[in-house]
C-alpha cells in the first residue's frame, strides 16, 4: 500500500512540473482571439459527464467549480486529485483538412477538512490556452504578392485558495480567490517572395498578466425519504480589469539582411467577465446521480486589448449522469462508475463583427475504484465539434482522452493500541 502511495505521489508532481512549464495545448486557429480557448473547469467525473459540476456534492471527488462543495469532504479524508488530457483534431474549412496532436496539463488540487462546519481546497488550473500557426496569401495594391504567417503561443493559469463552509444544515456556501497569470504571444511575419527588394516584416505583439480571479458559491441540498435526495447549487465571479504589461514589437529584415528593430511597451486595458452558473443534481440511492448545469458569461462587455466589444456572449448548457450497479456487489464490476454526458456552448469568439462557432460535445467514461484504497481512476471519452457560423469559417473535430487520479485516503484518525 506504501508503494502504492508513492507511485500517486510522484504522479502527481509529474503533472505539476508539467504544468509549470506547458504552454501550447492546442493548435486551433480560433485561439487567435482574444485569450484563446478556456479550459474546461471540472475535475475528472465532471469531464465524463458533459461538464457539469454546479450541483455536484461527493466526498470521494473535488468539485473546485462550485467551492460550496467543499464541506461535502469526509471530516476524516485528505484528498489529491489530478489530471491531464490528450487529443486528436482535424481542422477543415471544406477545401483544405489538416490533423494536429496535442496532450495538455488539466488540473492538479488537494482537499481536506477544516473543522465540523468547514473545508479547504488549494489548486492549479489553467484558464486559457493559445497555440496556432497559420498563413494567408495576397497582393498589395501595387500588385506585389505577399504570404503573411500569423502564429501564437502561451496561456493564462490560475493557482486558487478556496474554503467552503456548512451554515445551515442543507446550506452550503464557498469562495475561491485565484492568482490569475500567464504570457500571450502573437505575431505576424510578412514576407515578399517575388520581390527581393523589399524587405519581410514581422510585428510581434506580447503580453504578461498578472491579476486575480474570485468565484463565489452556494449549494443546498434537500432530502427526500431515504433514498432520494437533490441539490440546487450557484457559482457567481465578478468580471474586471485585469493588470498585465504589454509590447508591440517590430523587425524589419531577416537573417540574411539583419534586423531593425523597434519596441513600444505599453499597459492594455482588458479584463474577464462576469460569470453566472447554475446546476441541479439528483441522487438516488447513492447509486444514480443525473444532473443540469446553465452557465452564461458576460464577454460582450470587456475590453481586450484596448478594443471594446471584441467578443460575443458566452452561454453553455450541460447534461451528465453516473451509475453505479450495486455498491455492496463482491465484483468488481458493481462497483465501477458508468458517466455519460453531453453539452452544447456558444463560444466568445468573434470574426469580423459577428460569432464565430458553436460548440458541441459528447462524452463518456468509467471511475475505476483502485484495488485496497478508497482512490479512484477516472477515464473519459469526448467528442467535441466547433462548427463556424460563416462557410469561410473553420470546423473542428476534436477526439479527447482525459485521465486522472484521485488519491483519497483516511488521514486524520487516530489508531488505537491495546
Amino acid at each position: 500500500m506504501t508503494r502504492f502511495r508513492q507511485t500517486l505521489l510522484v504522479l502527481l508532481l509529474t503533472i505539476l512540473s508539467g504544468a509549470m512549464v506547458a504552454q501550447n495545448n492546442t493548435n486551433s486557429p480560433y485561439t487567435r482571439y482574444g485569450y484563446g480557448q478556456l479550459a474546461d473547469q471540472g475535475s475528472g467525473n465532471s469531464k465524463a459527464m458533459g461538464g457539469i459540476a454546479y450541483g455536484l456534492r461527493d466526498r470521494y471527488q473535488t468539485n473546485f467549480a462550485n467551492p460550496a462543495s467543499y464541506t461535502a469532504v469526509d471530516s476524516l479524508t485528505f484528498m489529491f486529485d489530478g489530471g491531464i488530457s490528450m487529443q486528436n483534431t482535424n481542422f477543415s474549412n471544406g477545401a483544405v483538412k489538416k490533423n494536429a496532436k496535442n496532450s495538455s496539463f488539466d488540473y492538479i488540487t488537494m482537499q481536506f477538512r477544516l473543522s465540523k462546519w468547514g473545508a479547504m481546497s488549494i489548486g492549479l488550473l489553467p484558464y486559457s490556452n493559445v497555440g496556432y500557426s497559420m498563413y494567408e496569401s495576397g497582393e498589395t495594391e501595387d500588385g506585389t504578392p505577399y504570404v503573411n504567417t500569423f502564429s501564437g503561443e502561451g496561456g493564462l493559469h490560475q493557482l486558487y485558495l478556496g474554503a467552503g463552509f456548512k451554515i445551515l444544515k442543507n446550506l452550503s456556501i464557498g469562495a475561491n480567490i485565484s492568482y490569475l497569470w500567464g504570457d500571450m504571444s502573437r505575431s505576424r511575419y510578412q514576407s515578399f517572395s517575388s520581390n527581393s527588394d523589399i524587405m519581410p516584416l514581422t510585428t510581434i505583439y506580447g503580453t504578461e498578466v498578472t491579476s486575480y480571479k474570485l468565484d463565489f458559491g452556494a449549494q443546498y441540498t434537500q432530502q427526500f425519504g431515504k433514498k432520494h435526495s437533490a441539490t440546487v447549487g450557484v457559482v457567481f465571479s465578478p468580471g474586471h480589469d485585469l493588470g498585465n504589461d504589454s509590447y508591440v514589437q517590430q523587425q524589419l529584415g531577416n537573417s540574411t539582411t539583419g534586423y531593425s528593430t523597434s519596441q513600444r511597451d505599453t499597459t492594455m486595458t482588458m479584463g474577464i467577465p462576469m460569470t453566472l452558473g447554475a446546476g441541479v443534481t439528483y441522487v438516488y440511492d447513492d447509486r444514480l446521480t443525473v444532473g443540469v448545469d446553465v452557465m452564461f458569461q458576460k464577454w460582450n462587455s470587456v475590453t481586450f486589448m484596448n478594443e471594446p466589444d471584441a467578443f460575443c456572449n458566452r452561454a453553455k448548457i450541460a447534461l451528465g449522469a453516473e451509475y453505479i450497479p450495486n455498491l455492496m456487489g463482491r465484483s468488481y464490476l458493481a462497483h465501477i462508475k458508468y458517466r455519460l454526458g453531453a453539452y452544447y456552448s456558444q463560444p466568445y469568439y468573434k470574426i469580423d463583427g459577428v460569432r464565430a462557432a458553436n460548440e458541441y460535445g459528447v462524452t463518456a467514461g468509467f471511475g475505476l475504484p483502485l484495488p485496497r484504497s478508497r482512490s479512484v481512476l477516472s477515464i473519459s471519452a469526448q467528442y467535441v465539434r466547433t462548427q463556424g457560423k460563416e462557410a469561410q469559417f473553420l470546423n473542428e473535430n476534436t477526439l479527447r482522452l482525459c485521465i486522472g487520479v484521485t488519491f483519497n485516503e483516511r488521514w486524520f484518525w487516530k489508531r488505537k493500541v491495546e
